[in-house]
């Protein structure tokens, strides 16, 4: 081989060499571009998702701020309303028994925080129930000295209150009280007449029932007297 012809082949390697060397790293680079383009894009997106995510969480909390802030509807004037009261309690003696505000003779007595009104307590709880109210639990707590032995008119005069505010008046009242001992019927006009006092009501609307438990469970046993009730108010304007 001539001397022309090793120089222009070595030439000629010298150019591929350096020709590779310039253009095997343009493909990486030109890829570690486009993934860091891709990245930053990404990273672009993320971004923007996160502020739409926060921005939709920002706008719901402050739609439901708004929609609690919007005062609740006045409730339905309804023409009717029926409430349930029912009420325990046990008996001991060195106690009064009072039913319907009136003391009635007899060895025990209502054990209570109050004066142990049975049917009192029943037809309050009665009225408050009607009118969706708290019960005499609630309103009059046996935890509070205040009602330490307070006779159970009061309580009864406070629900009527709400009756009137509400804007009802009393419908009719059926009561049935539960006692296996003492026999109630010898007083029952004259609970029903106290209780037509206490509730503004005309004795033809005011039912007074008197049964035994047939000496079964606690009140059958003399442990323990009941009382349910149940009323209905009628709004004033048709009354």
């Amino acid at each position: 081989m001539s001397c022309l012809q090793q120089t222009s082949r070595a030439n000629l390697s010298s150019v591929q060499a350096a020709g590779s060397r310039r253009i095997c790293p343009a493909p990486f680079t030109a890829a570690r571009s486009s993934r860091g383009q891709q990245s930053s894009c990404q990273a672009r997106q993320q971004g923007s998702n996160s502020c739409f995510s926060f921005s939709s969480r920002a706008m719901g909390s402050s739609v439901a701020t708004r929609a609690a802030a919007v005062e609740a509807p006045a409730p339905p004037a309804l023409p009717y309303r029926v409430g349930h009261g029912f009420d325990l309690h046990r008996l001991a003696e060195g106690y009064k028994l009072v039913i319907g505000g009136i003391e009635i003779p007899h060895t025990k007595g209502c054990e209570a925080h109050s004066d142990g009104d049975v049917l009192l307590h029943t037809v309050t709880d009665a009225i408050l129930g009607a009118l969706s109210l708290p019960d005499i639990g609630q309103l009059f707590p046996d935890n509070d000295p205040t009602w330490k032995g307070a006779s159970s008119d009061i309580f009864v005069k406070e629900a009527v209150k709400k009756m009137k505010e509400a804007g009802y008046v009393l419908g009719n009242l059926d009561c049935t009280i539960i006692a296996q001992k003492p026999k109630l019927s010898p007083h029952k006009e004259t609970i029903r007449a106290n209780l037509c006092k206490l509730l503004e009501a005309h004795p033809s609307v005011i039912n007074i029932k008197a049964k035994t438990h047939e000496k079964v469970d606690s009140i059958g046993e003399e442990r323990s007297i009941g009382c349910h009730a149940v009323i209905m108010l009628v709004r004033k304007d048709m009354a």
